[in-house]
């Protein structure tokens, strides 16, 4: 009988946001005219910006015609939206990133769990806690840990974020292999200086490590003091790769585009100890699993890059801050201490207590869904994360709802 693989039994039962859906469905079934308005899941709400949606429409007729019908698509990625990428993301901010560096694909949260494939079975993780599932969950299923103890997964070397840091962890106290950082951070809307970001590339330079860094939600800084990647940090070329997702940044969630940068001159170790170039490894890693994302979403993706794109992205992004702020603001006046929603589209409520109760107590009186914060890990515990992804009109009814069970 052919056996599975005994890592996947190591996780936990379910995926947090498919035990949200769970329990939410369980509701409306039981209260059926009980409407319900979703501030949990990071979806977005809001059309495509019309310069997408008429890139995509030119991009089907081309399709219709012979003489511009394209099929299967470069490895990498189109030039045309490389190239772009590399122009306006990287080199406007005097990052040395080229288009032949960046690898397009159909989402970060696809390139965060496999990328992990390119590292050895014994690599040494470090993951932040609070943290995005995908990257802890995607590690557990290559082995590379024990089993769960009180909520924490043996042989993970977790980076604390509280309310004492600032939601920004410290340094390890001890080597390791492969750092993942988030910033703006999903699920705090932390975001981190850029003496912060250099400490972290001065740790990996030092012990020869390479840090995973999700920028996703770049699109939402607004202080011109953060960095938007971590190629403006000096040196950071020669230990980071970074994701990133039109998702947020353009509303792709249903459209599917994102990019992963992994500079040439970015080293790791073989068994044997001589230096190899992750490049290529990920160029071959995509080459051989991934088909490629489809020419009229490439299309759309690089009409975001023009005058009128960038225009539209920003009032996007601008809209969903406009939201933020209005949680952020209840919420204080509400009592709760919180974080984010300044540069990013997340706040991060500190409630006291079980986040989980918290959760059912926004669900049964108020009609309103969050995400506990317990679900993100073990310092996630007595907090929740409100998602500012929705209408302004679901956004002011909910916070309604909420001062009212909370007076």
């Amino acid at each position: 009988m052919i056996r599975i693989n005994e890592h996947y039994i190591k996780l936990k039962a379910s995926y947090l946001f498919a035990d949200i859906t769970r329990r939410v469905a369980e509701f409306q079934k039981a209260n059926p005219a009980r409407s319900i308005i979703r501030l949990g899941i990071g979806d977005v709400t809001e059309p495509l910006p019309p310069v997408c949606v008429a890139a995509l429409h030119a991009a089907a007729d081309e399709m219709a015609r012979r003489e511009t019908f394209k099929g299967y698509g470069p490895d990498q990625g189109y030039a045309f939206l490389r190239d772009a990428i590399a122009r306006h993301d990287y080199q406007a901010r005097g990052c040395a990133i080229e288009p032949d560096e960046i690898f397009v694909s159909d989402g970060a949260k696809c390139d965060c769990g496999n990328i992990q494939e390119i590292f050895a079975a014994d690599t040494r993780v470090a993951i932040p806690d609070p943290v995005y599932p995908v990257y802890l969950d995607t590690n557990v299923m290559a082995g590379r840990t024990g089993y769960d103890r009180d909520g924490r997964y043996e042989g993970i070397v977790y980076l604390d974020s509280t309310p004492a840091n600032g939601y920004v962890p410290a340094l390890p106290s001890q080597p390791v292999d492969l750092i993942y950082l988030c910033f703006p951070n999903n699920p705090t809307g932390a975001v981190a200086t850029r003496a912060q970001l250099a400490a972290w590339v001065d740790y990996a330079k030092r012990h020869r490590a390479v840090i995973l860094f999700d920028s996703a939600y770049e699109t939402f800084i607004r202080d011109p003091q953060i960095p938007h990647s971590i190629y403006e940090i000096a040196g950071a070329r020669d230990v980071a790769i970074e994701l990133r997702s039109f998702s947020k940044t353009a509303g792709f969630t249903g459209t599917r585009c994102a990019y992963t940068v992994v500079p040439k001159t970015l080293v790791a170790s073989d068994a044997a100890g001589h230096a190899q170039p992750l490049h290529p490894l990920w160029y071959r890693r995509q080459s051989t699993k991934f088909n490629g994302v489809s020419y009229p979403v490439q299309r759309a993706a690089a009409a975001i890059y023009t005058d009128e794109g960038r225009q539209q992205t920003r009032a996007l992004a601008d809209f969903y801050l406009g939201n933020a702020r209005l949680i952020r603001d209840a919420l204080r006046r509400f009592g709760i201490p919180c974080i984010g929603g300044e540069n990013a589209p997340y706040i991060w409520a500190n409630v006291g207590h079980d986040s989980w109760a918290f959760f059912d107590l926004l669900l049964t009186k108020a009609g309103v869904v969050c995400t506990p914060g317990a679900g993100f890990g073990r310092c996630g515990q007595g907090h929740v994360r409100i998602s500012a992804f929705n209408s302004r009109e679901n956004v002011t009814a909910a916070l309604e709802r909420i001062g009212t069970v909370l007076k």
